[in-house]
């Protein structure tokens, strides 16, 4: 895996929309100012809405940004087979297992996977499937209703010490979480409402790779 995961939006349409923002104008402006990979996250969307959404990012930001389906394996190969430039996909613990979605995807696609167990950890890396792995929650999120309880960053740092897999800080993060998060190994660190309920995301935006390019 060659993709840049160090600063990682998980989109919330939602926040986006409670703060006036239209959700592809809003990766727009990140991955303008900083952001260096996508994860469009659509929870509610139907099949075809979130497929046009898929669409409609993968013209609005460069090529240097990876862009990532979450969970919805069937979004990822609709886009694919569309000819959109998207990078991968990336599941949970109780959606398909990373074999089946790498049978699904092919060689080629990034697949990302979350954890928050030492179990996790080695059951991903012993896949031999997978390209990274989200650890979660660092702090506790509105953002998502099933995120596990929150870790802390001594329990992150110990995560990712255990982690043979590169690995992604997301629950929570904000500007002030970067620096121990890079110190303690972390790939990336992966952010919603810090972009997604901000007024002006593109600020935002360079504010948190300022933050991660500082430690």
């Amino acid at each position: 895996m060659t993709s840049d995961l160090s600063l990682y939006l998980v989109t919330d349409s939602g926040l986006a929309a409670a703060a006036g923002h239209d959700l592809v104008e809003l990766v727009r402006a990140a991955a303008a100012d900083g952001v260096t990979a996508v994860q469009l996250r659509e929870k509610e969307a139907t099949a075809r809405g979130f497929l046009d959404t898929v669409l409609r990012v993968s013209e609005a930001i460069p090529d240097r940004v990876a862009l990532i389906v979450n969970d919805r394996v069937d979004v990822f190969l609709a886009a694919r087979a569309a000819g959109a430039r998207i990078t991968g996909v990336h599941v949970g613990q109780s959606d398909l297992p990373p074999e089946a979605v790498r049978g699904l995807i092919g060689s080629d696609a990034v697949l990302g996977l979350s954890a928050s167990t030492p179990e996790q950890l080695a059951a991903a890396s012993d896949s031999g499937v997978v390209d990274y792995v989200g650890i979660g929650a660092l702090h506790a999120t509105a953002t998502k209703r099933d995120a596990p309880p929150p870790l802390g960053h001594e329990e992150f740092a110990r995560l990712v010490a255990l982690s043979a897999l590169p690995a992604v800080a997301i629950g929570g993060v904000h500007a002030a979480d970067l620096g121990a998060l890079r110190r303690a190994g972390a790939a990336g660190a992966a952010v919603v409402s810090a972009i997604c309920a901000a007024a002006d995301p593109g600020r935002a935006a360079r504010e948190l790779r300022t933050a991660w390019d500082a430690a």
